[in-house]
């Protein structure tokens, strides 16, 4: 199995990542790995805390710009030093144990992408609240009526991808906003292979989530963008 890079952006998960690196590492021994935690300068003591992980495979990445998930995430990808990336939160809404699974699937399939979908629409337990739950479902029937179903989840966080499917089309990326995923498999002439797989979507324990109302404007202004682009010459 080739090696792969785990990108994880954070702002502001010091408690989160305490637990969550070590879980990863457990999860992944003696899988050759790269982890790349690519900050957005969190002022709750998360550099601190990353400090103390002193591995061969492990990077921490401090942006000092614009505050921004996309721009955290294309950070780490430019960096990872491998041909296949990984991307998580880490809030520990995404099991680590659910990383096996998603790698399995792709190097099984040889896909350009594999998703964790939540599926949203069709079990009763999402561990969403009803207002996160609403926006969600309602941002994925958008982008299928506007930009055609290519996943069950384009809301997703935690996915796998070939990290040439960026360096190709990065030039046509809007790279800005809250969901990294809809911007890379949505971009216009490009065809990619898709596979879905369903994972277990965890409560938040520590911390606040960033969902925000803005966000989910940023995220409709986005969807938009890319219909624009797809009907204009």
């Amino acid at each position: 199995m080739d090696k792969f890079t785990i990108v994880i952006p954070v702002y502001n998960e010091a408690k989160n990542l305490r637990i969550l690196i070590p879980k990863i590492y457990k999860e992944l021994e003696n899988v050759k790995f790269e982890l790349i935690i690519v900050d957005d300068s969190s002022n709750d003591g998360t550099s601190t805390t990353l400090k103390r992980f002193k591995k061969k495979n492990f990077k921490h990445i401090i942006r000092k710009k614009e505050r921004d998930l996309s721009k955290s995430c294309i950070e780490g990808f430019k960096k990872a030093s491998s041909k296949y990336i990984i991307v998580m939160d880490g809030d520990l809404q995404h099991k680590p144990s659910d990383i096996k699974k998603i790698f399995y699937t792709f190097f099984g399939g040889n896909p350009d992408f594999v998703i964790g979908t939540r599926d949203l629409f069709k079990k009763k337990k999402h561990n969403l609240n009803f207002l996160r739950l609403f926006a969600s479902r309602m941002l994925i029937l958008l982008v299928n009526f506007l930009l055609g179903r290519k996943t069950s989840d384009p809301m997703s966080g935690f996915f796998m991808f070939k990290k040439e499917v960026f360096i190709k089309s990065q030039k046509k990326l809007i790279k800005k906003g809250y969901k990294i995923l809809l911007d890379l498999i949505y971009v216009k002439n490009q065809r990619v292979k898709i596979i879905d797989v369903n994972i277990n979507f965890d409560s938040r324990i520590k911390g606040k989530s960033k969902m925000s109302l803005k966000i989910v404007m940023d995220l409709v202004s986005m969807i938009l963008k890319k219909f624009y682009s797809q009907i204009l010459f």
